[in-house]
Parts: structure tokens; C-alpha cells; sequence
């Protein structure tokens, strides 16, 4: 029996403080979290151009991202407004770490979807206490996702005629107005609404409605 891999949480580290980040990787460890650290934003999200697909579909594990809002080149800021861009603000939650005049900056990064801001110093509790909650965000994010991708891969196992049998179905149907509206017979639209319930893994109309009505 294959046995499946668990991935493990990750934290990921972006300050030009090689100290800071030294500082907060021993942090992490005394909480048992895993983290990588990088020293520019650059460095970040060369390391997503690097993945496959340049990044789409990860994280797959639960990660947050801990940022510095002022480095040298590209700042906190503008990465994070490129993990926007790439639709990973969801799934990888960023707490911005900043000093007290980045303050206003960091309130506006939360009102664009940002996690949190952390002012420096910051208490090692508190922080990692965040962490946590945003890794718990992020396992939420990701499994949602993967039901996504689940669900638009049964759609694509349906062919046309098991589609138009399964919106007939969703509106609460009997097989007979069915096979009227389709011009078929009550026992072809048997046939398609049992191939229907087994593609989607269903049991009941029922249960099928509250699948297709899952948000995203």
C-alpha cells in the first residue's frame, strides 16, 4: 500500500539581517517549525521562478511568510504586491515584520490582504503565536484549492450529454421532465445520472448541489 508523504509546515524568512533572520530561525525551531530564509526579495521570489510552473500550485504544504518591509532593492512591500499578482496571498500568508515609521505602511499591506504586521521588537511569543494562525489560514487555503482542482478534474471526466443531465438534476429535476427536455428516454437519463453521480462521487442530487455550490 503506497503510503503518503506529509509535508511539513514551512516558514519562509525574507530580511536583509542576516542576524534577524539567524535570530528568527532559532525562534521557529523552538517551536518546532521549519523554516528557509532568503536575503532580498529578489532571492524570494527567484526561487519561485525556479519552481515549476513558476510557483503555480504552491505552497502545498502550510507556509507563511515573514517580511521585512524595507530592504535594500525591491522592497517588502512590492513583493508582497507580486505575490498578488500571483494569486499566492491566500495560501501563503505574509506578516510583515517593521519598524515603528513603517507602521502606516504595514496597516495599508493588511488592508490589501496581508496577514499581519509585527512592529520590531516584537515579542518571540506573540510572533510566534501569529505564525502559527497564519500557517493554520494557509492549510485551510491549500486544502481548498485541492478541492477546487479536484472538482474541475470530475467536471472533465463528464462528456456533454452527462453535463446537461447533471444542470437538469441541480434544479431538482424528475428523470421524466429530464428525458422530456433532452429528447431522450427516462432510461437513458438513468443511465447518464447514474455515470454522473459516479464521476462526481456522489450519492444524491442532493449531495451533488452542495458540491457544485463550494465557493471559488
Amino acid at each position: 500500500m503506497q503510503q503518503t508523504t506529509v509535508k511539513l509546515p514551512m516558514v519562509y524568512l525574507v530580511d536583509d539581517e542576516e542576524v534577524v533572520r539567524d535570530a528568527l530561525a532559532w525562534l521557529l525551531r523552538s517551536r518546532r517549525l521549519l523554516s528557509e530564509g532568503f536575503p532580498s526579495a529578489e532571492a524570494f521570489e527567484a526561487m519561485l521562478d525556479a519552481r515549476p510552473g513558476h510557483g503555480e500550485g504552491w505552497p502545498d504544504a502550510p507556509s507563511c511568510l515573514l517580511l521585512d518591509v524595507r530592504m535594500p532593492g525591491m522592497s517588502g512591500l512590492a513583493l508582497f504586491e507580486r505575490l498578488i499578482e500571483r494569486g499566492l496571498a491566500a495560501s501563503l500568508p505574509v506578516i510583515f515584520l517593521t519598524g515603528h515609521g513603517d507602521v502606516p505602511t504595514a496597516v495599508a499591506a493588511v488592508k490589501r490582504g496581508a496577514f499581519d504586521f509585527v512592529e520590531k521588537p516584537f515579542s518571540d511569543n506573540a510572533l510566534v503565536d501569529r505564525v502559527e494562525q497564519a500557517l493554520a489560514l494557509s492549510a485551510e487555503a491549500i486544502a481548498a484549492r485541492t478541492s477546487r482542482g479536484q472538482l474541475a478534474s470530475r467536471m472533465g471526466d463528464l462528456t456533454e450529454r452527462e453535463r446537461e443531465v447533471m444542470n437538469l438534476v441541480i434544479q431538482g429535476l424528475p428523470n421524466k421532465l429530464i428525458a422530456d427536455q433532452l429528447h431522450i428516454s427516462v432510461r437513458t437519463v438513468e443511465v447518464h445520472r447514474a455515470r454522473v453521480f459516479e464521476k462526481m462521487n456522489v450519492k444524491s442530487a442532493v449531495e451533488l448541489s452542495n458540491l457544485l455550490r463550494q465557493p471559488g
